[in-house]
């Protein structure tokens, strides 16, 4: 029935399971080692700073995708595989442990340094010009338009910047509508959060912008220009820490709201772009379609950043390419979610969320509400991570 379900692509971890195998099989794994519609509040968000989560030693539980690789690479059934992950994870279905009846702790996003911090270069806002494309539920272009933002760029050294737009605070819908297409559970309630002003980062992190932090490059799909991968949340925090000191800025990832809220733009639509997506938009498994969309190519593969066209707020690959890390815990839906834009940093959950799709993901897992979660020290070559700049 998993095979099944990977085939229709219904089930999310049976089909990147599958991905896995085959990809695994071929080749040794690495390695561990102002927009329409927003009520704009503030162009530069405050933030307070506060002493960064603690993070845990990983669950000695594998990954759901990990431990389908594993049953693969050995010679089970598909069988023994679902009875495996039964026995390790417990039904999909089980009941939910009852929700703490305590607020939520919704801890300021913004980590302190332990470190003594460089002194920040003055920020000169910039002006970026750009189009923006709208399609109609069969992906054909219906509406072409210009559209500014400002931003500042950052400076990292060896000719390498990193670009950083200006998202205009402001309050919107979380979540997806109940009639929403290929919806998940844990996408709703919809619910209305606030969001401060912030500056996020144009692109996905490339391997030359992590290279130029970390002096490493951990990513399979080589290219100075390409996002990296292969990196785990503690990896992508440890980066935002290292850049905050250099640039004595505040840099870390985004909440899973203001991710959201940024992906949007000010739409409502299940993506960016409107009802549904093309291959010629964004990097995903084309041989899948949303909606009237027709298919399109399966690029197995990452591609550079910039390629596609991006949002209103000028921001790139929000969906599909590599699936991003943010800050917070995962919780299976919003109930008693924070509203004001900050993590949800509670909970028994220690996995890590991500958002946007990769270029191994059916269409309907690339859409602005859809979720996805792993372990905070999980590496695989689909998920890399976008920054966000908190300015006072």
């Amino acid at each position: 029935m998993r095979v099944l379900a990977a085939a229709s692509g219904q089930d999310v971890d049976a089909v990147r399971g599958l991905q896995r195998i085959a990809r695994l099989l071929a080749e040794p794994q690495a390695s561990p080692s102002p927009p329409p519609n927003i009520t704009q509040t503030s162009g530069n968000g405050t933030s307070t700073k506060s002493a960064p989560p603690q993070l845990q030693l990983p669950s000695l539980i594998l990954p759901r995708r990990r431990f389908i690789q594993i049953v693969g690479l050995v010679g089970a059934g598909v069988g023994s595989a679902i009875v495996g992950e039964h026995f390790l994870f417990g039904s999909k279905n089980k009941p939910q442990p009852a929700p703490n009846t305590n607020e939520p702790t919704t801890t300021p996003t913004t980590p302190a340094n332990s470190v003594t911090q460089s002194r920040a270069s003055p920020i000169r806002l910039q002006t970026f010009k750009f189009d923006v494309v709208t399609v109609d539920a069969k992906g054909s272009i219906t509406n072409r338009r210009k559209q500014e933002v400002k931003y500042f760029v950052e400076n990292l050294g060896n000719s390498v910047t990193l670009d950083m737009m200006q998202i205009p605070g402001g309050t919107f819908m979380m979540g997806s509508p109940p009639r929403e297409a290929k919806r998940g559970n844990d996408e709703g309630p919809q619910h209305q959060v606030k969001v401060p002003g912030f500056f996020m980062g144009k692109y996905e992190v490339t391997q030359a912008q992590y290279q130029a932090i970390m002096e490493n490059n951990p990513a399979k799909f080589k290219g100075e220009t390409r996002p990296v991968e292969q990196v785990s949340w503690d990896d992508a925090v440890e980066f935002c820490k290292k850049l905050s000191q250099k640039t004595g800025r505040t840099y870390r990832l985004p909440s899973e709201a203001e991710w959201e809220y940024a992906c949007r733009a000010g739409t409502t639509t299940p993506f960016y772009f409107g009802e549904t997506i093309t291959t010629d938009l964004a990097n995903y498994d084309g041989t899948y379609t949303y909606g009237s969309a027709p298919k399109g190519q399966y690029r197995q593969q990452t591609t550079p950043v910039e390629k596609f066209p991006p949002n209103s707020f000028g921001l790139y690959d929000m969906h599909g390419n590599t699936w991003e890390w943010c800050l917070d815990k995962y919780h299976n839906n919003y109930e008693r979610a924070p509203k004001d834009g900050s993590a949800w940093l509670s909970g028994n959950d220690n996995s890590r969320l991500m958002r946007g799709g990769s270029f191994l993901s059916n269409p309907w897992y690339c859409r602005c509400a859809s979720r996805n979660r792993d372990a905070h020290a999980y590496r695989t070559d689909d998920v890399g991570f976008r920054l966000v700049c908190v300015v006072a």
